[in-house]
C-alpha cells in the first residue's frame, strides 16, 4: 500500500507573525518557514505505518513555491520515499485555496493510487481546515478528521478522533482519507546520513497545467489585521468591587 502525505509550507510557529503596514497580508520577508506541525505528524505516522509493515511507499507533495522543495527534503530525510512538487507560482504571498489544492491532490492520487491519504487536520497560517474535507469528497472517499490514533488492519483503517463529547472509534474502508491531530504521535529528527541519503531519492516537479487545475482565486482577502492588544489586569481591594465590575461593566453576572 502507498501513503500518499501532503506537506504545506508556513512560517515557522515559533515565529512571531506580523501583519504588513499596508494590510495586505502576513510579512513573510526573512521569516523563517518550516513544514507545517500537523503535516509533520502526518508524515511521522505514514513512516511508523512503514516501519510496521503497513505501507510499501511513503510518498511526499506540496503545493506552492520552489522554495517549499526544503520541506519535502524534510520529508524524505525523516523516512519518505518519494517527493512531488506541484510548481504552482514563485510568490510566496499567493497562498492556494483550499479547493484548489483539493483538485490537485486529486490529480495525484488518481496518478499514484495510494490506499491511503495522510494529511494535517488544518495548516497553522490560515486555519482553513478544509482541504481533507474537500479532497475526500472529490475522490468519493470516506474520511476521518481530527484522529488522534490510528491503526491498519488489511483493507480497513481504524481511528479514533476527538469529538466535543469524548472520543469517537470509527472504521473506515481503504482507500480513505485521513486527517491527523497533535496528539497522533511526536515527530522524529532527521539524523545527518538521512538528511544526505534524501538528497539521492526520487524527487520531481509538476505544474498545476499538468493536471489540468485552474489556481485562480475564488476569495478575496480585504485586509489583514493584528489582534487586538489585551488590555492589562486590575487588582481590586474587594470581593463587592469584582462583583459590581463583573456585573455592570464586564456584563457576565
Amino acid at each position: 500500500m502507498k501513503v500518499l502525505v501532503p506537506v504545506k509550507r508556513v512560517i515557522d510557529y515559533n515565529v512571531k507573525v506580523r501583519v504588513r503596514t499596508d494590510g495586505s497580508g502576513v510579512d513573510l520577508d526573512n521569516v523563517k518557514m518550516s513544514m507545517n506541525p500537523f503535516d509533520e505528524i502526518a508524515v511521522e505516522e505514514a513512516i511508523r505505518l512503514k516501519e510496521a509493515g503497513k505501507a510499501e511507499e511513503v510518498i511526499a507533495v506540496s503545493i506552492g513555491v520552489p522554495k517549499a522543495q526544503t520541506i519535502l527534503r524534510s520529508a524524505l530525510a525523516v523516512g519518505a520515499d518519494r517527493a512531488i512538487l506541484i510548481h504552482s507560482s514563485d510568490d510566496p504571498h499567493d497562498d492556494i485555496e483550499p479547493l484548489a489544492v483539493a483538485k490537485l491532490l486529486k490529480g495525484v492520487v488518481e496518478e499514484e493510487q495510494p490506499g491511503l491519504i495522510l494529511m494535517g487536520k488544518q495548516a497553522i497560517d490560515n486555519d482553513m481546515n478544509a482541504t481533507g474535507q474537500m479532497l475526500a469528497a472529490l475522490l468519493g472517499y470516506p474520511q476521518a478528521t481530527f484522529s488522534s490514533e490510528l491503526t491498519i488492519e488489511g483493507d480497513a483503517a481504524t481511528t479514533t478522533r476527538e469529538v466535543d463529547g469524548g472520543l469517537q472509534v470509527i472504521k473506515l474502508r481503504l482507500p480513505c482519507v485521513v486527517t491527523v491531530d497533535l496528539r497522533m504521535n511526536e515527530p522524529r529528527y532527521p539524523s545527518l546520513p538521512n538528511i544526505q541519503k534524501a538528497k539521492r531519492k526520487p524527487f520531481i516537479t509538476k505544474t498545476p497545467e499538468d493536471y489540468g487545475v485552474d489556481t485562480s482565486h475564488r476569495l478575496e482577502i480585504v485586509k489583514t489585521v493584528e489582534p487586538p492588544t489585551r488590555k492589562a489586569g486590575e487588582i481590586l481591594p474587594s470581593v463587592d468591587e469584582l462583583v459590581d465590575k463583573l456585573r455592570n461593566e464586564a456584563e457576565v453576572l
